[in-house]
């Protein structure tokens, strides 16, 4: 069995799909893994660390893909890339499917079976599989580290002969894995933190964190979680209560982190133009939303931009900002879910296609598309 871990080929990616570590697993499992040289460069890995792990460097992506029967990646495969893959070939990679139909149809027609992490269900036996949630992670603590840059005052109250420094007031909007990591890491640095979630049961999260929630508590908002534990979205008339008491928060506030996100859909609006102006001068926002069209109005993608004298933070792949961190444990991710696809005995890729795993997150296989999502209507 041949695993590939070729270099990333979007620009602007820093993580790669194996570590040192993952690439011994892969070894025990009876893979002999290819690594592109190069490949864990800007994630400060050395191809020396992953020779002596057990793989074996390659030259370039044609001799790492070549055969592979297994094909690990951050991002997905680019038409280049599937060229040169076998038809059969598994990979697996957070896919970004949505809105990419045609590249979806891409794989497809290349042969390859491609598994999507992100789709990864959120139940106990694939919570090391969750790329979603270690990445996420991350990005709501670089988002705190972020804003902390651009905010040109102390984050924690500090009490001094010369005089006080207040905290800094942060708000976080959304309280799923990165808003909750942003809570944590920003009541880390001493600020004064609160957050609003439209899902009830993120109430007593914020508040075991010692932040304080925001959000307008009536009979809709108790109702407001699907059964996969994500936001629904709000009717209209919940939106603009939720809204007059946000707009009057937010122009309290030192630094606003805004991580709201639907999948599949584009980001939802939750803070316009009037909001941003409403805030102190010297002011940040920070929105984590941006690669999905943003949160704020008036973010720009790949840019710090100013709406007056506030600054709004739109940086792309934030996880990928600490990408030596967000390797490590997106590697596990992968090497996690892969081990389920091989028989350990006889050292051997066996694919239950049966697996409430494959079956949830397989987009791909025998030259169709076959997640239910993105499958042609056959009716």
């Amino acid at each position: 069995m041949k695993l590939a871990v070729p270099r990333e080929s979007e620009a602007g990616e820093p993580r790669v799909a194996a570590t040192p570590d993952t690439v011994k697993k892969f070894v025990s499992l009876g893979f002999d893994v290819a690594v592109e040289k190069g490949a864990g460069t800007l994630s400060r890995i050395v191809d020396a660390d992953y020779e002596a792990a057990g793989a074996t460097l390659t030259a370039d992506a044609k001799a790492t893909l070549a055969d592979a029967d297994v094909v690990l990646k951050v991002r997905r495969p680019s038409a280049d890339e599937l060229a040169l893959m076998k038809k059969g070939a598994i990979v697996i990679a957070s896919m970004d499917p949505y809105g990419h139909e045609d590249e979806v149809k891409a794989m497809a027609k290349a042969g390859i079976s491609a598994f999507a992490m992100e789709f990864m269900p959120r139940i106990t036996r694939a919570q090391v599989m969750d790329v979603l949630s270690s990445q996420a992670n991350l990005a709501g603590y670089q988002a705190v580290i972020d804003a902390a840059a651009e905010y040109d005052r102390a984050m924690p109250m500090m009490m001094t002969a010369a005089g006080t420094v207040p905290a800094a007031r942060v708000f976080v909007m959304g309280a799923g894995v990165a808003g909750l990591q942003a809570i944590a890491t920003a009541r880390r640095l001493g600020a004064v933190v609160s957050a609003t979630d439209v899902r009830p049961a993120a109430k007593e999260q914020v508040e075991s964190l010692g932040a304080k929630f925001v959000a307008v508590e009536d009979d809709e908002f108790k109702q407001a979680e699907t059964a996969g534990g994500y936001a629904k979205e709000m009717s209209a008339e919940y939106q603009k209560k939720q809204n007059e008491l946000v707009a009057a928060h937010i122009a309290k506030q030192d630094i606003v982190i805004t991580t709201a996100l639907i999948p599949g859909r584009p980001a939802p609006k939750l803070i316009s133009k009037e909001m941003v102006a409403s805030m102190k001068p010297g002011s940040v926002v920070v929105d984590l939303a941006v690669e999905r069209g943003g949160n704020v109005e008036g973010s720009k993608a790949g840019k710090i931009a100013k709406s007056g004298e506030v600054k709004i933070i739109g940086h792309l792949n934030v996880p990928g900002r600490i990408a030596a961190s967000a390797s490590a444990l997106y590697a596990k991710n992968l090497v996690a879910f892969a081990e389920t696809l091989v028989d350990k005995e006889a050292k051997a890729i066996a694919v239950n296609w049966d697996d409430e795993l494959v079956k949830a997150t397989v987009l791909t296989r025998d030259g169709q598309v076959v997640h239910p999502a993105f499958a042609p209507d056959t009716k």
